[in-house]
């Protein structure tokens, strides 16, 4: 074997298996403090899989926890997770593709790319997308709801803006769809096919996409939500629908994995797949929060920190997975995390491992089993007249997510989502509502409670009472009761 292809293919291997530089394993390096974090973690239910590079140094590159409990299969650097959001800055980076091809400019508006638009949606532009500058709402229907390319525009560009263009800063799900289409008529490609052939086969990436990659069916992750709630990989329900939803596509739902997204680091980082010129424009922050802490870029936030830190971040998720890259391009460090298993006890986990990073001092709470799981777990054993036991435990290890009726309500309606403890569901709903006798919604909730017990009286009362509170959906479940 040629002697510089054998170095190359060792320094990959180092790079991409998570093993870290000899002698710096030890306690007290930066990798154990990571690791041993993470391991804790683990063991309260924490599962994904973190990778850091620092100055070109592979920090860590590792799994923890399971993806997928039935096969006993680890969380490792090649597993897949859905990045969720992080889809966007592939679409915005795709987008400064197209500007270098010269197929299309920053400032082109709609009308360019779209006929017979209202007036109000003519003259949006490229820019406004980008930015969540445009005034288009979040989201008009569910991720997985199929609808025709034709139908969906149609919907979205006969909705109300929420503000006149360029004068305001909401997040908007569609608006990114609305340039995954650009990038089809621009391109005349679809725009998985774009993405791969500009962006990840230049990168390296062979494991990132919807439907294009071969994909390892074994490295396919399962998700857990909040530890508890089980389902199949998003890739899965691609393949069988052998589509992807227009309520998803170029805003969300992208699949890969740990080594594809350092990949992508260093592609963009060496220019492999955009100009200087083009990634500071991606970078560049454009629009500031309402908060006024972040700003939006193209598809990333950007944040001033302490000692003028620049901070380029963007998270994604779908509630079951989480995903977080973070870049301090300056001191050239970057963080990739992804979890199969999100709860808000871990869902921004790579914040406190940035913190870790930059600042040898900094010892981050440990990761605590979530409230759910928590919940969960004592339920599964205990029948639900012990309900003011629960409680008191709550109260002790988790009183801020007791503070409000968010949390019973949650749990009730997991119960009833999983089929499982229909009884302690229904105790939830109506110790919640006995605490909050005015919120309409808990009692349609404590309706669907007493109607999972088989209680068709009772929750004739709830929906009644949730109607009369000003909690109108409750009323096409009662219309149904009562035909019967």
């Amino acid at each position: 074997m040629n002697q510089r292809y054998l170095c190359i293919q060792l320094f990959v291997l180092l790079i991409f298996t998570g093993s870290p530089a000899q002698n710096e394993t030890g306690e007290g390096t930066l990798y154990a403090r990571i690791d041993n974090y993470l391991l804790a973690g683990s063991q309260n239910g924490f599962s994904g899989a973190i990778a850091v590079v620092e100055k070109g140094k592979t920090i860590i590159n590792k799994g923890y926890g399971m993806a997928n409990q039935d096969t006993k299969t680890h969380n490792n650097p090649n597993t897949v997770f859905d990045i969720g959001s992080n889809t966007k800055q592939l679409t915005s980076t795709a987008i400064l593709k197209l500007v270098e091809l010269g197929k299309l400019n920053l400032n082109d508006p709609l009308s360019t790319f779209f006929k017979q638009l209202p007036k109000d949606k003519q003259n949006i532009t490229i820019h406004q997308l980008l930015t969540h500058t445009a005034g288009f709402t979040e989201a008009i229907g569910n991720d997985f709801e199929q609808i025709p390319t034709h139908q969906f525009f149609e919907k979205i560009f006969a909705t109300q803006l929420l503000f006149e263009p360029g004068t305001k800063y909401s997040y908007s799900n569609v608006g990114y769809s609305i340039l995954g289409r650009i990038i089809e008529l621009v391109s005349g490609q679809s725009y998985e096919g774009f993405l791969n052939e500009y962006l990840f086969a230049p990168a390296g990436m062979k494991h990132t996409g919807y439907l294009l990659p071969k994909w390892d069916t074994v490295q396919l992750s399962r998700s857990y939500n909040r530890g508890i709630l089980e389902a199949k990989s998003p890739v899965l329900s691609y393949q069988e629908k052998g589509d992807i939803s227009w309520h998803l596509k170029a805003n969300g739902g992208i699949n890969s994995t740990q080594n594809d997204m350092l990949l992508w680091y260093q592609a963009l980082k060496n220019n492999k797949i955009l100009s200087n010129e083009s990634f500071n424009k991606l970078t560049t922050p454009y629009a500031d929060y309402p908060s006024g802490r972040l700003s939006y870029a193209y598809g990333l936030t950007v944040r001033i920190l302490e000692n003028n830190l620049k901070r380029i971040a963007h998270n994604g998720s779908n509630g079951a997975y989480s995903h977080s890259l973070i870049w301090f391009q300056e001191e050239d460090i970057f963080i990739t995390y992804a979890t199969n298993a999100n709860s808000s006890e871990v869902e921004f986990l790579a914040y406190d491992i940035a913190k870790i990073i930059l600042d040898k001092n900094y010892v981050p709470n440990p990761i605590k089993d979530n409230v759910y799981s928590f919940a969960y777990n004592y339920m599964k054993t205990k029948p639900a007249d012990s309900s003011n036991e629960l409680i008191s435990l709550l109260k002790e290890n988790y009183a801020d997510e007791l503070s409000s009726s968010r949390l019973l309500n949650s749990l009730g309606n997991l119960l009833l989502r999983m089929h499982d403890n229909q009884e302690w569901a229904l105790e939830l709903f109506e110790l919640n509502v006995q605490k909050y006798p005015g919120d309409g919604n808990l009692w349609d909730s404590l309706g669907d409670g007493y109607m999972a017990n088989n209680r068709k009286e009772d929750a004739v009362k709830s929906y009644k009472e949730a109607i009369a509170l000003g909690f109108d959906s409750s009323q096409e479940k009662l219309n149904e009761l009562l035909k019967n």
